[in-house]
């Protein structure tokens, strides 16, 4: 094999397989379905966002956080944040008592056997367009969002790099997840979607010319240097081997940073 081979594999491995769509699909529907019965005059609409609408979410076996981001607009924009994050809490202990439940501002948690959801609750309005909780600065209650803008953005970038966009994120995003999650992973999403990849034509190009583009910001904690700076020599030494035509040494090598799932 090759580190292309190899690279091949793992995109194609880290898709969501169809028995894990339809429960994912069967909880997903159950949900709004709860949430009409539970809010029947109080929600304006609710959807789906984030990497499940984009076709970048891992299935949970190569990524133990993979979440549903699922927005919740509220019709009256009178009340604090913490109040419509009281309500879902409500919401999700009244019809999921035997799940973990929790809050991690500005979202809450439910966390179900297959799946997590992220509830995010919202407003939206002709004037400010969706808003949602500010996650960092209280002083800022509310914050403006485009919950689906990226995701035109991505798709763009995918078609225009030979379809290698989306598989190279899964890609990054599973070595993410094994390393303690260096980068947040929309942020890593976006990261990607801005980087250059001039004369890249198969996935193994891509792969490199996206090792080589990660910034180490100076502030970033110690931990996350040192695993992106082990990446970068996994990567470096890989290249040396195909360029000396040892293409399984090569191979062996890119595994120590994108192992082969058990």
């Amino acid at each position: 094999m090759s580190v292309n081979s190899h690279l091949n594999i793992i995109a194609c491995g880290a898709v969501l397989r169809d028995i894990e769509k339809q429960s994912i699909l069967r909880s997903i529907n159950t949900l709004r379905t709860r949430l009409g019965y539970y809010f029947p005059k109080y929600l304006q609409k609710h959807f789906i966002f984030g990497s499940y609408t984009r076709s970048t979410i891992l299935p949970r076996k190569y990524d133990a956080r993979s979440d549903i981001d699922y927005m919740i607009i509220f019709r009256d924009p009178k009340y604090s944040p913490q109040t419509y994050l009281n309500w879902l809490k409500y919401f999700v202990e009244y019809y999921y008592q035997r799940s973990e439940i929790t809050q991690s501002y500005p979202t809450i948690m439910l966390n179900l056997n297959h799946i997590r959801f992220e509830l995010v609750p919202a407003l939206n309005s002709i004037f400010t367009g969706y808003q949602i909780p500010s996650p960092s600065n209280l002083l800022e209650k509310w914050i403006p969002t485009s919950p689906n803008e990226f995701n035109k953005k991505l798709t763009d970038k995918n078609t225009n790099n030979y379809f290698l966009i989306k598989p190279l994120i899964r890609i990054i995003k599973y070595w993410n997840a094994i390393n303690g999650y260096v980068f947040p992973s929309f942020e890593l999403e976006q990261t990607v979607v801005n980087m250059n990849f001039w004369g890249c034509n198969s996935i193994s190009s891509y792969f490199y010319s996206a090792v080589d583009q990660l910034y180490i910001p100076p502030l970033m904690p110690q931990w996350k240097k040192t695993a992106i700076d082990k990446l970068k020599r996994i990567k470096n030494q890989a290249q040396y081997y195909e360029r000396n035509r040892m293409p399984m040494a090569a191979e062996i090598e890119i595994c120590k940073a994108i192992p082969r799932m058990g």
